[in-house]
């Protein structure tokens, strides 16, 4: 998995292509422990290149997003493909994150 982080503004859009599981899930987990150590506090992730998503992938953007949320900050999500909407719909997850279908209709509902 590739991550591109782009900041804009105060928000952290990171884009992420390939695969997220048991093997690249731990990268992302540190990459996000950088960013949120170094005050981040609200990101967008743009999953339009995301290939592939396992339960760790899954498990990894959930304690992200519980954790911003407990220190005031936000964690949503855009632009999921096919497959990766379905595991997100078939897991609950969909409920629980809030899903955009573009950066910029992420990026607007913020807050």
């Amino acid at each position: 998995m590739e991550i591109k982080i782009d900041r804009q503004d105060d928000i952290m859009v990171l884009s992420l292509s390939g695969r997220m599981d048991a093997v690249s899930s731990p990268a992302f987990d540190k990459e996000l422990e950088r960013l949120i150590s170094e005050s981040n506090k609200r990101f967008i992730l743009d999953l339009s290149a995301l290939d592939y998503i396992s339960s760790a992938g899954l498990r990894s953007i959930l304690l992200v997003s519980k954790r911003l949320k407990q220190e005031g900050g936000a964690l949503l999500l855009s632009c999921l493909k096919d497959m990766v909407k379905e595991v997100f719909d078939i897991s609950g997850f969909s409920s629980i994150i809030p899903i955009y279908d573009t950066v910029e209709s992420a990026k607007s509902n913020i807050g």
